[in-house]
């Protein structure tokens, strides 16, 4: 989210009542779309989930949602303030037919996609009545199907590509993947890490809802920290925005020959998680080390084998 949404959306925030409500029925009444994600993103920032962080690409996600549903709604004549009962299905009935639009894809919407645009207009709703502006909830009870493939199948952990892509990273960006991959960082963290934020072989982390952990640092990445400087007096190790670490990331595993195998830095990241657990076996102690606040969403993050236990009941 850039600095001037953010700033909308604070501005919008800091509305009276009253203010706050007229703002948000002309922007459903006009099918305004930048002013519903203003919107959606006040209510996001400032009072969605007791208070907690929204993350960057949650919003821009939800945002993105808007931007399909508002205007299917407009041509198809369903009143954003005052929805009929069974236009939550209707929508979420052309989400499933509708064809994918992304760059190289085919076929109709992926279930996790569909379910994402569902999520982002479920959360428009919200956000409108916390404006004062309707109580209408169409989409409470239009829930869409499991995906019947799992995340960590269709996106699944990196192996060899790590090391094979190390070879061919500059000290700096061998940090950050190292980062990643070893010591299970979201790229958001590692980007914006700082060496004093680092003591010994322990580096601080601030998480998803401003949460804080501990993280361990293998002898590797210890090593690689050492052969790089800070970049400012801050403590600044990383220059890079998300976009620029991605293209240097995606250079190097074209350079190892994996171009094809690149999946972004959440790959990484569950590298680190499989890894782990298949030292361990404990998915509590992976989900600590992740920052995960449920085990649940751990298990998301590991690649089991399928013979795993095959130890275990060998002598059953």
């Amino acid at each position: 989210m850039t600095l001037v949404r953010v700033t909308d959306a604070l501005a919008v925030a800091n509305l009276t009542d009253q203010a706050l409500r007229v703002r948000a029925v002309q922007a459903a009444s006009a099918y305004d779309q930048d002013a519903l994600v203003t919107v959606l993103h006040a209510y996001m920032t400032t009072a969605s989930r007791r208070g907690a962080r929204t993350s960057t690409k949650t919003l821009d996600a939800y945002a993105l949602a808007l931007r399909d549903f508002v205007p299917w709604a407009r041509d198809n004549g369903v009143t954003l303030l005052r929805p009929g009962v069974r236009d939550g299905g209707r929508y979420l009935a052309r989400l499933q037919t509708r064809p994918s639009q992304g760059q190289g894809k085919a076929g109709p919407l992926s279930a996790s996609t569909v379910a994402q645009y569902v999520a982002g207009v479920r959360a428009l709703y919200r956000a409108l009545r916390w404006a004062g502006a309707t109580e209408a909830q169409p989409f409470e009870e239009t829930h869409a199907p499991p995906d019947p493939t799992p995340g960590i199948v269709k996106n699944p952990p990196y192996r060899a590509e790590v090391d094979a892509a190390l070879l061919h990273c500059d000290p700096r960006l061998s940090v950050l993947l190292l980062l990643c991959a070893h010591a299970g960082l979201r790229i958001s963290e590692a980007l914006n890490l700082s060496a004093h934020d680092i003591q010994g072989s322990r580096v601080t982390v601030l998480g998803k809802g401003g949460k804080r952990r501990v993280v361990p640092l293998g002898r590797r990445l210890r090593t690689a920290l050492q052969e790089i400087a800070p970049l400012s007096a801050d403590g600044q190790l990383f220059e890079w925005n998300y976009t620029q670490a991605t293209y240097r990331m995606q250079k190097a595993f074209r350079a190892a020959g994996h171009a094809d195998a690149w999946r972004g830095f959440h790959a990484a990241r569950k590298h680190s998680g499989t890894r782990l657990y298949t030292a361990t076996k404990d998915f509590t102690r992976v989900g600590l080390f992740l920052g995960h606040s449920s085990v649940d969403t751990t298990r998301r993050y590991v690649a089991v084998e399928q013979d795993d236990v095959a130890s275990e009941v060998e002598n059953f």
